[in-house]
């Protein structure tokens, strides 16, 4: 009997997927899954380096700073938007998975036992069975195959936004140890700011009492050493919110944290951390929001034709082969049993326009997101071009403004001699104070805010990341060097 329900099963099979392969020879349209977007053919803004292309996961292996990368190593670790990010992507993988089953067959095995009066055996029997129970739509009109490819390009979608978000984590720690790093500069020339007012405002005291200097002076020396260390306090003050903001980015213990950002040397800025290639398609391919939105527009195309397929008729085939017991009175006997079918057919008739207003829905959702990949992809080439920008402004104002504050430094100086010589005014002392300080001050503003495009440039080249690598939430490329090994 067995035998006879597999030939008869063989030959049911062949014949549905005839009939299948037949009904699904005719296609359903839908939008095309991938649209142009096309990016600038060129960059218009000065590329760093001419252009040369360079590896962006681990730029910060450049700056000699192996604190910054444990910075962003654990940052990443303990990101709330990394999981976020990671929540998504198994909730995607999950929806792809569920996606996948429904184009292969349902099996359920299933048993049962029971004991009580049988008409039949004239007295109590006990039965039992065990069985397997198999189900599965014929995929007509592609319903299954377009949710596949929905959450196939929505899984891919997730992995990619994972990658945003250790990029984005990156760059924001990268910006915060860059702002500390730069407002302890700040800070040192404050502080000998304040150490030369200090030893101003003494010999002016000291000229007072002598009756060499006014008290006029006297007092203005004072008060500009009373506001030089109101200036340095301030400064202080930022740096010590920098270092809790980093606290609360990294995880790390405040004053673990502080003794670990005494003890890691001042490493001065390099002139070529990374570049970018000379093509902007190349540079925009490897931002991971750009691919996200790419992938989204083919997942709403497939939503599209899975929202068609629903107002086309749908098959399904369910089948079941088992064993039956049955003994009562001394006696027992078992036997085969096997069923095929039914073989369901579905055919919408009317549903108020339901059906129809769904695919209606889901062309909206496609445009919309036709129109997010473009904005995207405009995005990130305008990102990418102020980057570059700000970059080349920078390089072209650092000479300019180190001869200012070297050619500022030399006048305080001067101005300097003069006062102790009796030659100059206070105020003379003090204008010729403040210009340099200002001029040394915007020389450290001006390298901040360089590391600040290249952190920049960075996020908007998409750290690096390619869409082709095994980069996943299971299996992550990385983006920082492993930590050295203690010692």
């Amino acid at each position: 009997m067995t035998s006879e329900f597999f030939a008869h099963l063989h030959l049911r099979t062949i014949t549905v997927s005839a009939l299948a392969l037949s009904l699904a020879a005719c296609a359903l349209p839908r939008p095309p899954a991938q649209i142009e977007a096309p990016a600038p053919a060129q960059w218009h803004a000065e590329l760093p380096h001419e252009g040369s292309v360079a590896q962006l996961q681990n730029w910060w292996e450049r700056t000699d700073d192996p604190l910054l990368a444990t910075l962003i190593r654990d940052a990443q670790t303990l990101s709330p938007t990394m999981a976020t990010a990671r929540s998504q992507f198994e909730q995607a993988r999950a929806a792809q998975v569920a996606a996948r089953s429904a184009l292969l067959p349902a099996v359920d095995a299933q048993g049962s036992a029971s004991r009580g009066f049988n008409q039949q055996a004239g007295g109590i029997a006990n039965t039992a069975q065990l069985g397997v129970q198999a189900g599965w739509e014929l995929d007509l009109f592609g319903l299954n195959r377009a949710g596949h490819e929905a959450a196939t390009e929505r899984l891919e979608g997730a992995r990619a936004q994972w990658h945003a978000a250790r990029v984005s984590v990156a760059a924001e720690v990268a910006q915060q140890y860059s702002n500390w790093r730069y407002c302890q500069r700040q800070s040192g020339v404050l502080q000998d700011d304040v150490n030369s007012r200090e030893q101003t405002a003494r010999l002016s005291s000291d000229s007072e009492r002598a009756g060499f200097t006014s008290p006029a002076n006297a007092a203005l020396a004072a008060a500009s050493f009373s506001d030089g260390k109101v200036r340095l306090a301030q400064q202080r003050l930022q740096c010590d919110m920098g270092v809790k903001t980093l606290v609360a980015l990294t995880g790390h213990d405040e004053p673990t944290l502080r003794a670990e950002l005494a003890a890691a040397p001042a490493v001065s800025l390099s002139e070529a951390l990374f570049s970018v290639d000379h093509i902007p398609a190349r540079v925009v391919a490897q931002r991971p929001d750009v691919y996200a939105a790419e992938r989204e527009v083919a997942a709403a195309s497939a939503d599209v034709g899975s929202a068609e397929a629903e107002r086309y008729p749908r098959l399904s085939i369910s089948g079941s082969i088992g064993r039956l017991y049955m003994g009562a009175q001394g006696m027992s006997g078992s036997s085969n049993i096997w069923s095929v079918g039914p073989l369901a057919l579905s055919l919408p008739i009317f549903d108020a326009g339901r059906r129809k207003a769904q695919v209606t829905a889901a062309q909206a959702r496609y445009d919309a997101a036709a129109v997010n990949y473009r904005a995207q992809v405009r995005k990130a080439a305008s990102e990418v071009e102020q980057a570059l920008t700000q970059l080349a402004s920078t390089r072209e104002r650092s000479a300019d403004a180190q001869s200012a504050a070297a050619g500022y430094r030399r006048s305080f100086e001067a101005t300097q001699a003069l006062w102790n010589g009796g030659l100059a005014s206070q105020l003379d002392l003090e204008n010729a104070r403040r210009t340099a300080l200002a001029s040394e001050q915007a020389l450290v503003t001006l390298e901040h805010e360089r590391m600040t495009a290249w952190i920049q440039l960075y996020r908007a080249a998409g750290g690096g990341w390619d869409a082709h690598a095994c980069d996943s939430p299971d299996h992550p490329v990385a983006l920082v060097p492993p930590a050295p090994p203690a010692h």
